[in-house]
């Protein structure tokens, strides 16, 4: 049962449960390679760009984690990490290719582990969506284009060879090998939102005709091949997840019965934890940009991607992580409740209220509410693009030890990473050159 005890500048009603045994978020959760987490409370990983534009860590980073880990949370997965530095989806990303950085990134792990936080690193390579003019090329499994009124950001990519195939799961697991020796707790495996492995699933992206493509389970080859690698760098005893599309909704992309077989695939291999999400930069799903109405049953249950855990629920017995839509305790609780997943995926509602864990472990809502972020400029907020760089933004401010602005300008805060995207775009190819 809830009631409503105050509101706050957006009058909408902040619920406290007023019945202890309706909370479940409190509840620790032992995964399969027997590590556990605190409770049910995730951070989802968010786009930082707090590295060095030679896509180093910084003590920003440190500062960012401490501040979530202090909220009580049990798992934060970190922003993308990349396994290459010559293959960057955001100017400031950091790239972990060796030890050079290990004193930095102990002092990252241990921002959150000494406050009794897990924190994974999330592992990732662009593929074809990586902005113009970053990377010397980018590569992807098939020369496929951005559509049209994305071409002016992306470039259309170079087919990989297989040489190049086989590089990048290497990388995979040598940066899961360095991550362990720092301290991180864990690993996932960006498998969603449009990026490289996500690509090799798709049918849209995916036309190769080789070992690597043609077919549903060749196009699993190289998402499963990645596992392996990882997990043959960290050993059986070091949890390893993945973040998954439920699916692409663009059209000859990758589809809902396709992720239920990728799913199934992984889970008879062994990953320890399954984050459901959707949609890529083409058809962002995964920050509320949809392209037809929600149903209002949708709406109720809160999460976007609740459905599709269900039905994976009665598959698999693999962890499940579902990120996408949340909005209060009594809706979280109730995803729970019902059994389709696990833990509780939050992104976005940390950006603007980093210590909103410690009010939902207590049954409480945080004040503050996500809302869709536009500029007024029509062709960016059909992109969907501010529902990431807003909030990028919000996490700079947190960086460097103030508060987030949730009342911030979307077209002010546009304005300024353009220029400042523009700026490190060409520093990182100096850097590099």
């Amino acid at each position: 049962m809830t009631s409503a005890t105050t509101t706050n500048n957006e009058n909408h009603a902040v619920q406290t449960l007023t019945n202890a045994g309706d909370h479940l978020l409190n509840q620790p959760l032992r995964l399969p390679n027997g590590s556990e987490l605190r409770n049910r409370l995730a951070k989802s990983a968010m786009s930082e760009t707090l590295g060095t534009y030679d896509n180093r860590p910084t003590p920003k980073l440190v500062t960012l984690y401490r501040r979530w880990a202090a909220s009580g949370i049990g798992l934060i997965i970190t922003g993308n990490i990349m396994v290459d530095r010559r293959a960057l989806g955001e100017p400031g990303n950091v790239a972990i290719e060796d030890d050079t950085d290990l004193p930095l990134l102990q002092q990252w792990t241990r921002a959150a582990t000494d406050q009794g936080a897990a924190i994974w690193a999330q592992l990732n390579h662009p593929g074809k969506q990586s902005p113009k003019g970053l990377n010397t090329e980018n590569i992807a499994p098939s020369a496929i284009p951005f559509r049209q009124d994305m071409a002016a950001f992306f470039d259309t990519p170079r087919e990989a060879t297989v040489a190049e195939i086989e590089d990048i799961i290497r990388r995979f697991g040598r940066s899961a090998a360095i991550c362990k020796k720092a301290g991180f707790s864990g690993i996932e495996i960006h498998g969603a939102h449009g990026y490289l492995i996500n690509q090799f699933l798709s049918p849209h992206h995916n036309q190769r005709t080789d070992a690597w493509g043609g077919s549903p389970e060749k196009r699993r080859r190289f998402v499963l091949a990645v596992f392996e690698e990882i997990r043959k760098n960290v050993g059986p005893d070091f949890p390893v997840g993945i973040k998954l599309n439920s699916a692409d909704f663009q059209r000859g992309g990758f589809t809902e019965e396709e992720s239920v077989e990728t799913i199934l695939a992984l889970a008879d291999a062994g990953v320890d934890l399954i984050e459901i999400s959707g949609g890529t930069y083409e058809a962002p799903a995964m920050s509320g940009v949809v392209a037809e109405p929600q149903k209002a049953s949708t709406i109720a249950r809160e999460s976007y991607f609740l459905a599709f855990a269900e039905k994976v629920r009665g598959l698999v017995t693999t962890p499940l992580m579902v990120t996408g839509g949340f909005r209060s305790v009594g809706g979280m609780n109730a995803a729970l409740r019902s059994g389709a997943l696990d833990i509780i995926g939050l992104a976005r509602l940390l950006a603007i209220d980093p210590d909103a864990p410690a009010l939902l472990l207590k049954g409480q809502d945080s004040p503050q509410r996500v809302r869709p972020i536009k500029t007024g400029i029509k062709p960016v907020d059909r992109l969907g693009l501010m529902e990431v760089i807003w909030y990028t933004q919000q996490l700079k401010r947190i960086a460097q030890g103030g508060n987030p602005h949730p009342n911030a300008s979307a077209l002010g805060t546009f304005l300024k990473s353009f220029v400042q995207s523009g700026w490190g775009n060409y520093r990182t190819r100096r850097l590099r050159a």
